[in-house]
């Protein structure tokens, strides 16, 4: 099998998924564990992912287990990379958890997958020149390359319905763009009632407490539905909260601009600093576009930004309860440290209620 670049660059290596092409995004995550939790992020949603880690497989894939809607393992119902490269795949797994093999659920998933290659070098390589098309194929199937930035994959990924979760005191409408279900979670465990609606659904006429703004796949401005739902909504006084793409929506509704980075954040290990202070925390993270801080309007502020690049990682009104960051709290695998930024969402809440 052979992975190739749109500039020509090529691996070749051995198929362990599924006996078919792809083409997407090329990508690299950084972390060290969580691939079931990474193939079934909607963000990732028409990429093709490198993982850098050299060994991936060894602990298998769990069971697809349901509990109350939600995938008790996973972040959503399906994988939705286009393709997987790996430096090296253990077809042997042990983990008490396992039920299945990696390779057999790329398989029964249709995602092909290539290991023997040099996954640094590939990373290397996509850090100088920046994520670009790329395509996965076997000698006799190739297909053309594709440039996912100009197609609207949140349709692709938001939920077609509303639906409801949970029956807590706090009534949460949370915009799916390609939610994970750990964000799912960390809300319900909140005391919530969650209405899960699809990225374009009008919601003027729904009772709720608070607006949430999904994570989700791709470039922001192809939501211009859901950016010009959050622009009605800005007008309004009840809290908002933005993660990832979210956040980025959250950005354009108030009048920022988005920009590319040049191959992203994907890992478990970013460093981001609290604005005007001395606070780090590490965070897990999978986005491709960043906010504009310099283009913020009069009002609004950035609330943490990346250590390593110093790019956005969130913002938040000077005055009213918005507030929204690039980097996950919900992470799973990864670290947990922010977590507690959805107890401050909620507490927003019940200070709004009670006002």
């Amino acid at each position: 099998m052979t992975f190739e670049l749109s500039d020509g660059s090529k691996w070749h290596g051995y198929s362990f998924g599924y006996n078919g092409s792809a083409s997407g995004e090329a990508v690299f995550n950084t972390a060290m564990n969580g691939y079931p939790e990474s193939l079934t992020d909607p963000s990732y949603k028409g990429q093709i992912l490198v993982i850098t880690f050299p060994l991936v497989g060894n602990y298998g894939v769990p069971e697809d287990k349901i509990v109350e809607g939600l995938s008790a393992f996973y972040e959503s119902e399906q994988i939705h990379i286009s393709g997987l490269v790996v430096s090296q795949y253990s077809f042997d797994y042990s983990h008490w958890n396992a039920k299945k093999s990696l390779s057999q659920w790329l398989k029964e998933h249709k995602i092909p997958a290539l290991f023997g290659v040099d996954t640094r070098a590939i990373t290397r390589h996509l850090r100088e020149v920046g994520a670009m098309p790329a395509r996965l194929y076997l000698p006799d199937n190739q297909p053309e390359f594709l440039d996912v930035n100009k197609l609207n994959l949140v349709d692709h990924v938001s939920c077609k319905n509303p639906t409801l979760y949970g029956n807590g005191a706090n009534r949460i409408l949370l915009i799916d763009t390609g939610v994970k279900h750990n964000i799912l979670r960390c809300l319900l465990r909140r005391d919530t009632t969650v209405l899960r609606v699809p990225w374009d659904y009008d919601f003027s006429n729904e009772e709720y407490d608070a607006i949430f703004l999904s994570n989700g796949p791709g470039d922001p401005t192809q939501c211009q539905e859901t950016i010009n739902s959050m622009k009605r909504a800005l007008n309004e006084s009840k809290p908002i909260f933005g993660i990832c793409l979210g956040s980025q929506i959250m950005a354009l509704a108030a009048g920022a601009t988005t920009y590319k980075l040049k191959y992203g954040h994907r890992g478990h290990n970013q460093p981001v600093r609290l604005y005007n202070s001395d606070k780090c925390y590490i965070t897990s993270q999978n986005h491709g576009f960043a906010v504009d801080m310099t283009t913020l309007p009069k009002g609004w502020t950035p609330l943490f930004y990346n250590l390593n690049d110093n790019s956005c990682e969130g913002i938040k009104h000077e005055s009213l309860p918005f507030f929204s960051v690039q980097f996950h709290p919900e992470a799973s695998g990864g670290p947990s440290d922010t977590e507690f930024l959805f107890d401050d969402f909620i507490n927003l809440v019940i200070q709004s209620k009670n006002q």
